[in-house]
């Protein structure tokens, strides 16, 4: 690196200073390798479909409905996987992967396992005044409000998800009875630090939600070539003078997991075509 090269880098932010193809000094291959090894685990296939579901409601009502059995092929120290099945339909189900340094770490691991198909299932805040709640969101772009994308792409205001799903799953998300959006969403690394100055900005820029994880996911599935999408439950906002935290009417969030799921399978055996 020149003198000068240096000595522009040295002034940059650590969020932004990151030599982007310089490649990793620990790799998910090795973590993955270490945890079989320390619990003796043969690799055993996963499921090709992950559902990260973040605020662990929904798997633990199907837990306790006995409706999950443990996936003991996932090679990971900080997560259970289960294996929900319904109506022919099979995903993996990740419970709590909230934020976007966690949910990368996590969807590292499922790519080095050969998962084709991760996507975030977040309960999420309403930021444009349009959009009606309870009411859904395929985000398929995000704001990058947030810190763990920039160690994937270089700094950019916001990041694409990876078109191919998108389709797939507006046309399955339809179903669930929910109004449903497609569009651009606010990610952020700070919940308790949206002030309304920034919800009012990020409105007027067209975002349709606010949540912690898109614009993470979306760096890494470009970074890595691998399909991922995110979809929003939303269910609260500022400016609502209901009930906070609705998510609709009784076996909606069943509903939601089992469209991801028919979705996903979808556009899997389409581009397996």
């Amino acid at each position: 690196m020149s003198k000068s090269a240096h000595s522009s880098r040295s002034r940059l932010a650590p969020i932004l200073d990151h030599p982007l193809e310089a490649p990793t000094a620990f790799r998910p291959e090795d973590l993955v390798a270490s945890v079989r090894a320390l619990r003796s685990r043969d690799a055993k296939a996963i499921p090709e479909m992950c559902v990260l579901e973040f605020d662990g409601d929904l798997t633990d009502k199907l837990l306790a409905g006995g409706q999950l059995t443990r996936c003991d092929g996932w090679p990971c120290f900080h997560t259970t996987m289960w294996r929900w099945e319904s109506d022919g339909l099979s995903c993996g189900l990740i419970a709590r992967t909230i934020g976007g340094p966690f949910t990368v770490l996590v969807a590292e691991q499922l790519a080095v396992c050969g998962v084709r198909l991760i996507v975030g299932l977040a309960s999420a805040g309403r930021v444009s005044s349009s959009v009606p709640l309870p009411s859904i969101v395929l985000a398929d772009r995000a704001i990058r409000d947030e810190g763990t994308s920039y160690h994937y792409l270089p700094p950019a205001e916001t990041v694409e998800a990876p078109p191919g799903p998108l389709p797939f799953l507006e046309a399955a998300l339809g179903d669930v009875g929910l109004p449903l959006r497609r569009g651009l969403v606010w990610t952020t690394d700070a919940p308790y630090r949206e002030t309304a100055e920034q919800i009012a900005r990020h409105e007027k820029r067209g975002a349709l939600a606010v949540e912690m994880q898109a614009a993470s996911l979306f760096a890494f599935g470009q970074r890595a070539g691998v399909a991922v999408a995110l979809v929003a439950h939303l269910t609260n906002a500022t400016d609502h003078e209901g009930e906070q935290f609705e998510k609709g009417p009784p076996g909606a969030d069943v509903q939601l997991l089992r469209a991801i799921c028919r979705g996903g399978r979808r556009w899997i055996d389409e581009t397996a075509r």
